[in-house]
């Protein structure tokens, strides 16, 4: 029995060391590549530009009006009965808790109705217009049409390509599976905020993925090797995207933030850019 103890506990070390080598190696590879500062540099870049407040301003009121909608309803039906539940295992910090869940749930439900029906042509031109004002009008044109002049959304011609997806089933059924984590006092929410994130930053370089011609195992190849980056930014986007109110302001900013990240990857400024990307290093030879 004690030898039986004994290798359980051995087994127990051997895989804590090893999850804690692999988030090591996340962690500072993420802290290398600089990522999560890209939303933050996504907001003083969309702040800066007026030409990219175009697709911004033509969305603003209907979003505007869905997410204090989706606001004013979660928190008035919802609030007390998850309150009830979380109290029991949060004690008082379920008044706090309670707050950043429906948050989260209120902005779940705001991204999916606001990208598949009011954002996705918007963010699409957000998207393209920066990568243009960062003059990498060659990769873009690999998806849509450019028309010549300074204004980098008056540029944007015909949409060749539409690479942005729907909010899928799979990743639904993903967040109610996460969502009981909540239940657990302060920890479980960060873990549930983080994993958010992870799957956030999968999908952040779509349409950068769409214009490079990278089939889904080159995109899956990339996106394995970099996983701490993308993980930290789809993190940092999802927490400025709880914000109330702001919600859709930052879904625009972190849009730009994601084509500034693809922008400084194209340039072999990012970090990055140092590991063996499918294609990249045949592109890096070519632009010398």
């Amino acid at each position: 029995m004690s030898s039986f103890t004994s290798n359980i506990q051995a087994k127990a070390q051997e895989v804590a060391k090893e999850d804690y080598e692999k988030a090591r190696v996340l962690f500072t590879d993420a802290a290398r590549s600089g990522a999560y500062l890209y939303p933050f540099k996504g907001i003083f870049y969309f702040m800066t530009h007026r030409s990219l407040w175009r697709p911004f301003y033509s969305r603003i009121l209907p979003t505007l009006g869905l997410t204090a909608g989706v606001l004013g309803s979660m928190f008035f039906f919802t609030y007390l009965p998850q309150l009830a539940i979380l109290v029991f295992v949060n004690g008082p910090l379920a008044v706090f808790t309670t707050v950043l869940l429906i948050l989260n749930e209120s902005s779940t439900l705001v991204n999916i109705i606001s990208r598949n029906f009011l954002l996705q042509d918007a963010l699409l031109d957000t998207f393209d217009g920066t990568l243009v004002a960062r003059n990498a009008t060659d990769i873009v044109s690999e998806g849509r049409q450019l028309k010549s002049g300074n204004d980098p959304i008056a540029r944007l011609g015909k949409i060749l390509k539409n690479p942005f997806s729907k909010f899928t089933p799979k990743a639904l059924v993903r967040y109610v599976i996460y969502l009981p984590l909540n239940f657990i006092p302060v920890v479980g929410t960060i873990i549930f905020i983080l994993l958010q994130g992870r799957t956030r930053g999968s999908s952040v370089h779509g349409r950068y993925f769409q214009l490079k011609r990278w089939s889904s195992s080159q995109q899956k190849d990339w996106l394995q090797r970099h996983t701490g980056p993308y993980a930290t930014f789809g993190t940092v986007a999802t927490v400025l995207e709880m914000i109330p109110v702001l919600s859709m302001f930052f879904a625009f900013t972190n849009t730009v933030g994601a084509a500034l990240w693809a922008a400084d990857i194209e340039e072999r400024i990012s970090q990055m850019t140092q590991g063996t990307a499918p294609n990249l290093r045949e592109s890096a030879k070519k632009a010398e």
